[in-house]
């Protein structure tokens, strides 16, 4: 006598997925699947050349998820230079208004034919860069008094001259914006 347990076909017709709030939102991997891919993760190498390939794979997918998170304005990718709530408002401050100096790239393809230009486009740019400076030196002692405000004119200006779309961080708000009184 074999004790055997059967399946009846009303269980086997019959799949009910029950998803648990707070659960891990798919299903458990059945055991089959579970140890392929540990064997496949196990998986040494076995020449160089597929290690370099292994490696240059884990690598662009990282500098590719740091790539997207730099562009979202992350913190935890940003550079060093780009971190903080000073540097934050410097950011959107800049890209919530129009400046002279984002098109100045542009205009100097027209300035090279037409050799006149140069001279007012560089004055201009000039006079657009210190009205940036010092309305953005106004509101950074007004907003942010006890902070060290070295090196923010450089980084507001090289901003500034950026074309939008190029600026990295991406811009989070739009030209024209009222920006927000706290930045922690």
């Amino acid at each position: 006598m074999k004790l055997r347990r059967r399946k009846s076909e009303e269980a086997t017709s019959e799949t009910v997925t029950l998803t648990k709030a707070g659960g891990k939102g798919r299903p458990t991997p059945t055991r089959k699947e579970a140890e392929a891919a540990a064997r496949a993760r196990a998986k040494v190498p076995r020449t160089r050349k597929e290690q370099m390939a292994a490696q240059r794979a884990a690598k662009g997918e990282s500098s590719q998820k740091i790539r997207q998170g730099m562009k979202d304005g992350d913190e935890r990718y940003l550079l060093a230079r780009d971190k903080g709530p000073v540097r934050r408002f410097i950011r959107d401050f800049v890209d919530a208004r129009f400046g002279f100096a984002e098109i100045v790239i542009p205009l100097m393809f027209v300035a090279i034919v037409y050799n006149p230009l140069i001279i007012p486009l560089f004055a201009v740019l000039v006079v657009d860069l210190v009205v940036l400076r010092l309305r953005l030196r106004k509101e950074l002692t007004r907003r942010f008094p006890d902070e060290s405000l070295k090196g923010t004119t450089y980084y507001s200006m090289t901003r500034a001259m950026q074309m939008k779309f190029m600026r990295l961080p991406k811009s989070k708000v739009k030209i024209g914006t009222k920006l927000p009184e706290t930045y922690r």
